[in-house]
């Protein structure tokens, strides 16, 4: 093999290799979260206890104790072109299903995209406020016997 087949041949090699990163494993569209069944979510009735409608649709996504109880399931659809291009939220949906004390259903409630911002499925850390500063500033306020002001 002469030194122009050698160098042909490394070149092919390097370029397919760099050609491997292009693969269309991860490209087009992506499904995550709650797969709903429209069957499912008809047998959710006004009235129906929690544990009828945990029976019906399963484990919810995330739930809310802030102002009674909800439940949301959320799916979303996800654009993803190329592997080296973000994926893009291009269809939302959330299913709510709020309870009153008594765990009754009282309000169900269908958000699609166009209806608010979209979810962050793949964040770990849930940010909240007052509880962790309240907490240090007890602490130094017994340490030292003042008041410290935070924020």
């Amino acid at each position: 093999m002469g030194r122009a087949a050698r160098l042909l041949t490394v070149s092919a090699l390097l370029a397919l290799g760099g050609l491997s990163g292009c693969s269309t494993l991860d490209q087009g569209t992506i499904h995550r979260g709650y797969v709903f069944d429209e069957q499912a979510l008809s047998q959710v009735k006004i009235g129906a206890p929690a544990e009828q409608v945990l029976g019906v649709l399963g484990t919810p996504t995330t739930t809310s104790t802030v102002g009674g109880e909800a439940w949301y399931y959320i799916s979303q659809k996800v654009e993803q072109p190329l592997p080296s291009m973000p994926q893009q939220v291009t269809d939302q949906r959330v299913f709510a299903v709020y309870f009153d004390k008594s765990k009754r259903l009282t309000r169900i409630a269908n958000y699609g995209l166009e209806d608010g911002r979209v979810i962050d499925m793949t964040s770990r850390q849930t940010v909240s406020t007052g509880g962790e500063n309240r907490l240090l500033q007890g602490m130094l306020k017994q340490i030292s016997g003042l008041k410290y002001k935070m924020f």
